[in-house]
């Protein structure tokens, strides 16, 4: 494979399965996932793919699945898969937040480790699926937005020290109408759920696709998209 390779975790649903379909018309992408059939029959219906199958939360495995890939290349490596729930912190017992730290921040930051020499032998980037979460923190969030917190701490870092090497891009959605948020509703007592007033998961997309095409001399460091009627 000597064209761009994006690998995106998440990528068989919600904002993922989007921006692994907007990437495909011009990156082999590779489906990070950790079921085996929705993976399958995402790299089906896109085309161009291949499958990534980890369980990230198990952080210690995750160089040697990513070593496997044998990847000729990594151009983008799209951070999309996580966790989010509500829990009031005085609830929230140890096992949750290491839970909800493992997939948010420590994959994120193992995985990265992995694919860093490759992604500055290409000149690469790394793009983070943040949220609004990341800036502000709401009663009931206290483990989403501290990962997000700690996620947003993690990027700006990474961008800082790999600058000039590897661009890196934190985006941070609002609500965005996927099978996430339809439980993150109903978690909120919220029955009359409207996915036409969130963000969409290929508006989401497209955000990442600026930052993608930006030209090299240039870096988008941030982005946040919100409804507009939340």
């Amino acid at each position: 494979m000597a064209e761009k390779i994006a690998l995106v975790t998440g990528g068989t649903r919600g904002i993922g399965r989007a921006i692994a379909a907007e990437l495909v018309t011009d990156h082999h992408v590779v489906v990070g996932g950790s079921n085996p059939e929705r993976i399958d029959r995402t790299v089906s219906e896109l085309g161009d793919a291949s499958g990534f199958l980890a369980d990230l939360t198990q952080v210690d495995s995750i160089a040697a699945s990513f070593a496997q890939l044998q990847l000729p290349r990594v151009d983008v490596l799209v951070h999309s898969a996580g966790f989010a729930w509500v829990s009031p912190v005085t609830q929230a017992a140890p096992d949750d937040w290491q839970r909800m730290f493992s997939l948010n921040v420590f994959a994120v930051a193992e995985l990265t480790r992995a694919a860093l020499p490759a992604l500055r032998e290409s000149d690469g980037q790394v793009i983070a699926i943040n949220s609004g979460a990341g800036f502000t923190a709401r009663a009931g969030q206290g483990l989403y937005s501290g990962s997000k917190f700690a996620l947003r701490a993690l990027t700006d870092a990474l961008r800082e020290e790999e600058r000039g090497r590897v661009r890196v891009t934190s985006i941070h959605p609002g609500q965005v109408d996927t099978e996430m948020q339809v439980a993150l509703q109903r978690s909120y007592g919220n029955e009359d759920y409207d996915g036409s007033r969130y963000v969409s998961p290929q508006a989401v997309a497209k955000t990442v696709r600026l930052a993608v095409d930006n030209e090299d001399a240039s870096m988008v460091e941030s982005l946040t998209i919100r409804p507009v009627n939340p």
